[in-house]
C-alpha cells in the first residue's frame, strides 16, 4: 500500500511542477502561492511516508506561506 501511497505522491508533485509552465499570465504572488503549494505538497509527502493528509495539508500550508511571503515584499 505504501507503494501506491508514494506514486501518487510522486505523480501530484510531477502534476504541479508542469501546471506551473502555465504561469506566464499570473501575478508574483500567485506563482508564490503555486510554488509554496507544490513545495508544501512533496515536504508534506516526504514527511509523512506518502500520506494523502500529509500531502494535502503539506500543500495548504505551503500556499499560504507562499501568499503571505509576497505581500511583506
Amino acid at each position: 500500500m505504501k507503494t501506491i501511497q508514494r506514486f501518487a505522491a510522486g505523480t501530484f508533485a510531477a502534476a504541479m511542477l508542469l501546471g506551473l509552465g502555465a504561469c506566464a499570465g499570473m501575478s508574483t504572488q500567485d506563482k508564490n502561492t503555486a510554488i509554496g503549494a507544490g513545495a508544501g505538497a512533496i515536504g508534506g509527502a516526504v514527511l509523512t511516508g506518502g500520506s494523502t493528509l500529509g500531502t494535502v495539508g503539506g500543500a495548504a500550508v505551503g500556499g499560504v506561506i507562499g501568499h503571505e511571503v509576497s505581500k511583506r515584499k
